[in-house]
């Protein structure tokens, strides 16, 4: 295993598009480290560069201590699990899990001891003899698993490796890969457009755009601390919703209504005319299910609903709305970080899945006014954000990881003197 360290790095093409703009970003020893973003964000190039499939414009890229740069990709001892899995159609799934021991000379025994050892922890030992072909498309890409753990290389590397897969086996998959690198305690950096795998796989997770860091921080930290609009936006799902307002003192006038927020809070927005609210779905409640005791910790409004989608467990309901049209209009020229979506006129809202809510039907809501994100339309800044409850979220994702890693390091010696001791023994 190896920490992977990235300092300064930028990707440049000759048109002079930077694909990766300036990412300085340290991955622990054994840390599940996630890279989410949009569509030409950059985190494929960047996977890429830690690999040795792109060179690299400016930048060191460090992986054990070692400076990687001018190193061919044979020579950095990394495995990569590609989205198209990249298996042998003419071989068997033993031939495939062993080829690159076959291609560095490894001898038959040890060959047939790490395929053994492999097909165990993917439980493909049913499979090793069938050809891609005649597998699913989850056994497939616990093959390609398969083969990047025989390498024991210095870290995994996975692009985008479930998109190809429907919903139900996604899920499994997912479950498979979290367990997998837990046991064997090795470095993965995961590329995945999907921040339903980015929340749940990663120990802490760099979210880029355009080529740049926005925030690297536990799945948590993300979701109650976002630093900006983008990252707010980004992550969580059904998004959050973002608000026009305008502050008087403690309170911020919104197309809801009022929403009161505490006096340490505004004491941060002072100097603004103009604000943007975030909202997740969840803060939201049907008004008449709230305990008396705690409504007083938030603002309740009246609205129209639209729409509702029932889940099972619980429900969306969508809830028009109506800016200002001069505020509206404040925003898109202010602002370098809003785009149209985030502007929408529709608030999505989660409500329990007993509420008698309706769609065409006026309904009360309460908002809880503690939870709400306060951001600066120009800068993008969350104004709101409290860093120190942040890093204390990260910091406890960090302190966990660090122990399992302990204890997979622990577990691997342990099997390490005994598969010594059995080979004795038989010689």
């Amino acid at each position: 295993m190896a920490s992977i360290e990235m300092k300064n790095i930028v990707k440049q093409y000759g048109d002079g598009f930077a694909a990766v703009n300036d990412v300085s970003l340290d991955i622990a020893d054994g840390e599940f480290m996630i890279l989410v973003g949009p569509s030409g964000s950059g985190k494929s190039t960047l996977l890429r560069m830690i690999v040795g499939l792109e060179d690299i414009t400016s930048g060191d890229m460090m992986i054990g201590g070692k400076r990687v740069n001018d190193l061919a990709p044979r020579d950095r001892n990394l495995s990569m699990v590609f989205q198209n899995y990249a298996l042998y159609p003419h071989m068997t799934v033993y031939e495939n899990i062993a080829f690159p021991l076959r291609l560095s000379k490894t001898s038959d025994d040890e060959v047939r001891r790490r395929v053994t050892a492999a097909s165990d922890v993917l439980e493909l030992n049913d499979h090793l003899e069938r050809k891609p072909a005649n597998l699913s498309g989850g056994q497939r890409q616990r093959v390609a698993m398969g083969r990047a753990i025989v390498r024991q290389a210095e870290a995994f590397l996975f692009d985008e490796p479930l998109s190809n897969l429907d919903a139900k086996l996604r899920g499994q998959m997912r479950t498979e890969i979290s367990r997998l690198q837990r046991r064997l305690g090795i470095t993965t950096v995961y590329v995945t457009h999907d921040q339903t795998e980015a929340m749940t796989l990663g120990d802490r997770v760099c979210v880029l755009r355009k080529g740049k860091i926005q925030q690297v921080a536990s799945p948590r930290e993300l979701y109650e601390q976002p630093i900006n609009l983008f990252v707010a936006g980004f992550i969580g799902s059904p998004p959050m919703n973002f608000l026009p307002a305008t502050p008087e003192g403690d309170r911020l006038k919104t197309p809801f209504g009022d929403v009161r927020i505490d006096p340490a809070r505004a004491g941060k927005l002072g100097g603004h005319d103009l604000l943007m609210v975030g909202i997740r779905p969840e803060y939201f409640e049907d008004a008449s299910l709230v305990d008396e005791a705690k409504r007083h910790l938030g603002s309740t409004f009246r609205a129209r609903v639209d729409v509702t989608e029932w889940l099972g467990d619980s429900q969306f309901a969508y809830i028009p709305y109506e800016a200002p049209e001069a505020i509206t209009t404040q925003l898109r020229a202010l602002s370098r970080e809003l785009d149209a979506e985030e502007l929408r006129t529709q608030a999505i809202v989660s409500i329990d899945s007993t509420s008698r809510i309706r769609e065409g039907r006026e309904a009360e809501f309460w908002l809880d006014s503690r939870k709400v994100h306060v951001f600066d339309p120009e800068t993008g800044d969350n104004l709101t954000r409290d860093a120190e409850a942040g890093a204390e979220l990260t910091r406890m994702a960090t302190q966990d990881r660090v122990e399992q890693v302990q204890e997979s390091q622990d577990r691997a010696s342990a099997d390490g003197h005994r598969m010594g001791g059995a080979t004795a023994a038989s010689a």
